[in-house]
């Protein structure tokens, strides 16, 4: 974790600095991000080759990822002292608000319109899906929609996203890596009030 990122009420949940905003706000370290948290540990050459992009396009990427600190190099797994192996930090990142206000608005506003379209590019493919599930011509579950609206307080709302959170960590460190029924499931929680 990047010393001057702030904590919140979770426990694994930091508000993004400005070094973080900014690595993140690139599409191409967004989709290392994704990548290294699916396969939990990865080499430049790994996400060159998974990504299509050239090797030292990677290392430079993932470089401004760790100093941002999004990830962290996992010298445990190298096979040798210049091997460099990469792994994600688990924890959710939160782009500010009034407890940890973005210093660079422009920035902070870059990345919210980044999630959004890495959130419409996840509805576009689960929306490609969905006519063969619901005609019946596959049984297997790729998505869901789930569409709920109930009346809770500010400090309710804030619970209910912290106990979500929990929920989802617990999921996580609890699944076995070696099932080879594992897949990886991309959530995006979209809520909004009737105020916006």
């Amino acid at each position: 974790m990047a010393d001057d990122a702030e904590k919140t009420s979770g426990e694994d949940a930091v508000f993004m600095t400005s070094a973080m905003l900014k690595a993140y706000s690139h599409p191409l370290r967004r989709q290392i991000l994704r990548l290294i948290s699916r396969r939990e540990y990865l080499r430049a050459a790994d996400i060159a080759v998974e990504l299509g992009v050239p090797a030292n396009s990677a290392s430079f990427h993932l470089r401004a990822l760790a100093e941002a600190g999004l990830i962290e190099e996992a010298p445990e797994r190298a096979r040798d002292r210049r091997d460099r192996v990469w792994t994600g930090r688990k924890r959710a990142l939160n782009v500010g608000g009034p407890e940890s206000p973005v210093t660079d608005e422009a920035l902070g506003g870059a990345v919210v319109a980044a999630l959004a379209e890495d959130h419409q590019e996840l509805v576009r493919r689960v929306m490609a899906w969905t006519p063969e599930y619901v005609s019946g011509r596959t049984t297997e579950v790729h998505a869901s929609f789930v569409q709920r609206t109930i009346r809770l307080t500010e400090a309710e709302f804030d619970d209910v996203m912290l106990r979500i959170n929990d929920v989802l960590s617990a999921a996580d460190e609890a699944h076995d890596g070696a099932d080879p029924g594992g897949r990886y499931w991309q959530m995006d929680i979209v809520v909004a009030d009737d105020t916006i």
